[in-house]
């Protein structure tokens, strides 16, 4: 609810960049000869309709023009978004007067042209307050707060255009100290304006202020009684949100709605539905507020038959209940309601494609993402991301490229949000240079812009890059927090930087003001036992100010399989079987522990173990995009259309490899079977299966991309080597917990994985 104030507030009290058109600021001179007063009046109507074509024609047939045909047909252009076309015959305008000059100038500026706007406002005979606000805003818009105030302060005339204006642009831009001083500058502000600082202080939880300001305003609207209301129950005030409430004089829908909405955030659902049942009116936007906050705690029952209830449903409450019903793992009901849902926006869309995507189901939300653009549907700053979000998911590469290009056209490349969710993308779908390339064009770039760019690199395997990203980072003055440093040392542990990261992890506190906690000791741990160092390894977990979680234990008994160090390796999976009972993953990793050292029967106790407790191995799977298209292998996979084309590439490859020294890591099967059957096998691992199919289909120099599930095993990690060598070709590989560049040989984590 505060946001929609908010945004409705500032939106009203911002600049309005449009040319000016005639009115009682800008009376329309009166055209005596009735010829030009006709085709000026067909000018006028054709631009209107967006007819650029027989606008001019009529203008080209006219025996004679004066300025004001001249500017419809240049507020026409603009209007329609044809900037060079207005630009055009501006310049051939035999005759400019005040009207023509502040026309282009809105132009310029609402194409975001700041330097040639400037020039053409140096250039004018004269100015008015229009012309000034007009250049007020270019600065605004384009970023450029401080030069806007000092242009401000030059303006010889100001109206509430101008005050309002930057007021706004403070409030929006979080630069609430100046907005204060510019207010208290002046006494005789508009309601408007009150209510936009007042919205200012709300969004930014500086309640104390806001309700100062609120006791302080001499008349108060229902926008005003609102956002109060808003800002207190999301503050978790819901004694003062009712008190409010109770003392308003009087009462619109989003007021009701708004303390609705109060309860709801504080857990409090008998009370909203009490007062949702009081309402006098109620519209979409009430029903919905309370469908939401059924939604929120898990009462889809409760949702689906207020939902049903409803006297007129909107898209938003069919995109409530689909959201609702992703977040309960229940996909089928969602893609139920999806199909029979009158009309979809991009927000349904999106949802359907994130239930998808946040169930695993990744190969539809593939196809519900081809299907949507397909469709021609419109995409807005949150579909972008979720659509971005999903092709990282999935590691739809191609996609992803197909979407940034429509982030391009549309303009929303421009914001932070999409920037990040681009940078993301490239990141998790192995583009790491991409990645870097879209970093570069982030300006400014936020602490998610540097934290995904160093948690990109790390796990990539690049540390160096990463941690010269980190210096970046405290060299731009950007302040690192719990995440940067969780990035950090992982950088540092898939790269065996063992000093550097040692020195990171006990500087934290000190130098940022960051104290450890789990996840940067469960890094440590991981940094310390990769390099052998398993006793300080154990050192330091005793030493913990609180206890381990199973993350920690995981990293220990991690480190204990790479150096074969049962002991150590026991204790720690006791630990984790006593916290997260079943988590397959790590009886694997025991299980692997005991198949190296040959002890088949605690392989085989292990398996026991898992099978009475009802824990089944996470099959593994790996996939590969051709062609906007996912192919997804399984090991021995004997479905694909292709695989007969595949196993004898396999085969080829398998003679070529033993010939270049290859030898199977028979040692990590499970199954105490003989070595010859171990080889067969590994042979046909999934990630195998996926290598050669895009091998096969990819276009050579083209990297092939492959994702996996689970980790990557030792005897794959070692056979993609010699097969990058051996087809000259750059394979890059995403486990869980990384990615793995393959190139002539050499793999980028240089083995130490």
């Amino acid at each position: 609810m505060r946001r929609n104030y908010n945004s409705r507030q500032l939106r009203s009290c911002n600049f309005q960049v449009q040319p000016p058109r005639y009115s009682s600021s800008y009376p329309k001179p009166q055209i005596k000869d009735p010829h030009i007063a006709k085709c000026t009046k067909a000018i006028s109507t054709h631009m209107r309709n967006g007819h650029c074509d027989l606008a001019l024609r009529v203008f080209d047939a006219m025996p004679r023009r004066n300025s004001v045909s001249y500017n419809v047909m240049i507020s026409g252009y603009l209007r329609n978004c044809k900037f060079n076309r207005a630009r055009d015959l501006f310049e051939k305008m035999p005759e400019r007067d005040l009207f023509s000059w502040n026309v282009m100038l809105t132009g310029y500026v609402k194409n975001r042209r700041l330097g040639e706007a400037r020039k053409l406002f140096d250039l004018m005979p004269e100015k008015d307050v229009v012309s000034w606000n007009a250049m007020l805003s270019g600065y605004v818009r384009n970023g450029y707060i401080n030069e806007a105030k000092e242009f401000f302060d030059e303006m010889p005339d100001k109206n509430s255009i101008s005050w309002n204006g930057l007021l706004a642009t403070y409030v929006q831009n979080g630069r609430l100290e100046e907005a204060r001083l510019l207010f208290n500058s002046k006494s005789d502000w508009e309601l408007i304006s009150w209510n936009c600082l007042i919205g200012g202080y709300v969004k930014r939880k500086v309640l104390g202020d806001a309700r100062q300001l609120f006791d302080q305003m001499p008349v108060r609207d229902v926008i005003s009684w609102n956002t109060m209301i808003s800002g207190y129950a999301h503050d978790g005030d819901v004694s003062q949100a009712r008190r409010l409430f109770e003392e308003s004089p009087s009462r619109d829908v989003f007021t009701w709605t708004a303390m609705i909405h109060a309860y709801v955030l504080n857990g409090m659902l008998g009370e909203a539905r009490r007062i949702f049942d009081e309402m006098p009116e109620k519209t979409e936007i009430s029903y919905n507020a309370m469908i939401a906050g059924y939604v929120q705690y898990k009462k889809m029952d409760l949702a689906r038959d207020l939902f049903e209830a409803m006297p007129c449903q909107n898209t938003g409450s069919w995109n409530i209940m689909i959201s609702g019903y992703g977040q309960n793992g229940d996909t089928a009901q969602a893609r139920k309601l999806f199909n029979m849902m009158p009309q979809r926006d991009c927000v349904s869309w999106a949802a359907i494609i994130a239930n998808y995507a946040q169930t695993g189901h990744y190969e539809e939300a593939f196809n519900m993402l081809v299907e949507m653009k397909r469709n021609g549907e419109s995409f807005n700053r949150p579909t972008f991301c979720c659509a971005l979000s999903t092709c990282a998911d999935i590691s739809a590469l191609e996609l992803g490229k197909q979407v940034h290009g429509q982030v391009l056209k549309t303009g929303y490349g421009n914001g932070c949000l999409v920037r990040n969710a681009l940078l993301g993308m490239y990141c998790k779908c192995g583009s790491i240079d991409e990645a870097y390339d879209v970093f570069e064009g982030i300006q400014p770039k936020d602490i998610i812009s540097w934290n995904t760019m160093l948690a990109g690199y790390a796990r990539h395997g690049f540390g160096r890059q990463a941690l010269m990203v980190f210096e970046l980072m405290k060299t731009a003055g950007v302040k690192p927090d719990e995440i940067t440093m969780v990035g950090v040392l992982s950088a540092c542990s898939h790269t065996g930087l063992i000093e550097r990261g040692t020195e990171y992890f006990y500087s934290m506190n000190k130098d940022y003001g960051i104290t450890p906690n789990s996840r940067h000791y469960a890094c440590m741990i991981d940094l310390l036992g990769r390099a052998g160092r398993i006793q300080e390894a154990q050192n330091l977990m005793r030493n913990m100010p609180f206890e381990p979680d199973a993350a920690t234990w995981g990293a220990l008994l991690g480190a204990s399989c790479i150096h074969g160090n049962i002991e150590v390796g026991e204790k720690a999976a006791q630990m984790v079987f006593k916290l997260e009972p079943h988590n397959s993953g790590m009886y694997v990793l025991l299980s692997n522990l005991y198949a190296v050292s040959g002890r088949w029967v605690d392989v085989g106790k292990m398996r026991l173990k898992m099978r009475n407790i009802g824990i089944q191995k996470l099959p593994g799977y790996s996939w590969v995009e051709v062609q906007n298209k996912i192919h997804i292998f399984t090991v021995g996979d004997c479905f694909h259309p292709e695989k007969d084309r595949i196993y004898a590439f396999i085969e080829e490859l398998d003679l070529k490899m033993k010939l270049k020294g290859y030898v199977s890591s028979t040692k990590l099967v499970l199954h105490d079977v003989e070595v010859e059957e171990k080889a067969q096998m590994l042979k046909y691992h999934s990630e195998k299966l996926a290598v050669a199919f895009g091998i096969l289909t990819l276009p050579a120099g083209r990297p092939i991309r492959v994702m996996k599930n689970l980790r990557v095993c030792h005897d794959c990690h070692n056979a993609i080597k010699h097969i990058s060598k051996i087809v000259g070709r750059l394979i890059i590989l995403r486990d869980c917990h990384r990615f793995h560049h393959f190139s002539e040989g050499i793999c980028s984590c240089g083995d130490y994985w």
